[in-house]
């Protein structure tokens, strides 16, 4: 069972809520004990689980991808000028699982999923498989 999801993101840098989604998606499923996997095929996007319940944690953590890894650095030679965003997805990865049991996501009180955009705005695409 695999749904894909098209993701419009409108700024160069941001964090997708994308829990409602996949938790939408199980429920159509029927699935009650297996895994889900939240799956991104882009080179400068990721996936993340973390919080939902503050907003400046998304903030701060995109500050912080930005200091860690400016946009413009002198040394960079990628000719898309993009080594930035290619470095912040791969620190963030291209995947999560979540275990699912008895039809529920099992996610921390205050844990959500993210869909992480590093070289937006674009058009993007995000799998979710179900696997029981």
């Amino acid at each position: 069972m695999l749904k894909t999801l098209q993701i419009r993101t409108n700024k160069r840098d941001e964090m997708i809520d994308i829990t409602h989604e996949a938790e939408a998606f199980l429920s159509v499923t029927g699935v009650k004990n297996g895994l889900a996997l939240i799956y991104c095929p882009h080179t400068t996007a990721g996936i993340t689980i973390n919080e939902n319940a503050d907003p400046d944690v998304k903030r701060d953590m995109l500050r912080r991808f930005d200091e860690i890894y400016p946009w413009d650095h002198e040394l960079d030679r990628h000719m898309e000028g993009n080594t930035a965003a290619h470095m912040k997805a791969s620190t963030i990865g291209a995947s999560q699982h979540v275990i699912i049991d008895d039809g529920r996501l099992i996610l921390g009180t205050w844990q959500g999923i993210y869909f992480c955009e590093f070289d937006g705005p674009r058009n993007r695409t995000c799998y979710i498989k179900i696997i029981d």
